[in-house]
């Protein structure tokens, strides 16, 4: 990439920050408005696809939107990122996340440090995990070879369907996950739940490249796509 890497690394923490800010943020406004955890689910859903779009859009050609260690994780794989670079997009995105969970509790006037004791374990929540990153991971994948101008609706579409047809909500993202253990609100995860979710989304993102790569081999975008008059 042709920005440098301070302002990439700058891109990664700030945009994993408002997300998880947004994610939180809009968890607890959610639930102090309606005691119906459906419509908090809602709410909850709606604000996170829709700033998925916003800041993939705005910071996508600073550092490539990756807001995500699962997603760098990939395209470390696919050799699309070195390993020097995502040894320093990893760490900044769950330094971003962590700034954004504090400042959401700040925003609601909450202690800023808890700790979760939301319950999120077990199989089914694991292959939800899985399921979830997956399919984020193919999404961008499918996305950037077929319609990159398309990438920041269709990552914010598939988590706001991902909210709804995964039994865990569709985490989907390690940086996201340990900034949820961080807040004991409606969008929290256990500490000691953490883990499972963190090795399930690296075996989905590891599963989507894989299957991406043989299905997608040799595809190019349509002619109407790549030429330009």
């Amino acid at each position: 990439m042709s920005v440098d890497m301070p302002r990439r690394l700058v891109a990664e923490a700030l945009g994993t920050a408002l997300l998880v800010a947004t994610v939180v943020g809009s968890g607890i406004m959610a639930d102090a408005m309606s005691p119906d955890d459906g419509v908090a689910l809602l709410g909850n859903t709606l604000a996170t696809g829709a700033i998925l779009v916003v800041l993939i859009s705005m910071l996508g050609p600073v550092s490539g939107a990756h807001f995500n260690p699962a997603v760098s994780f990939a395209f470390l794989i696919r050799r699309d990122l070195s390993l020097g670079e995502a040894a320093l997009y990893m760490p900044v995105q769950i330094a971003g996340g962590v700034a954004g969970a504090l400042l959401a509790h700040a925003m609601f006037e909450l202690p800023l440090l808890q700790a979760s004791s939301h319950v999120r374990s077990g199989g089914a929540q694991w292959l939800s995990e899985v399921v979830a990153t997956f399919g984020l991971v193919a999404t961008i994948l499918a996305g950037l070879r077929f319609r990159p101008e398309a990438v920041p609706a269709l990552v914010g579409l598939f988590i706001s369907a991902g909210y709804w047809f995964t039994a865990s909500t569709s985490f989907a993202n390690p940086a996201v996950t340990i900034a949820r253990t961080l807040t004991d609100t409606f969008s929290g995860i256990r500490p000691v739940d953490a883990p499972g979710f963190i090795v399930a989304q690296f075996v989905g993102a590891a599963v989507a490249v894989t299957l991406m790569g043989w299905l997608l081999q040799g595809m190019a975008a349509p002619a109407s796509q790549t030429e330009r008059p």
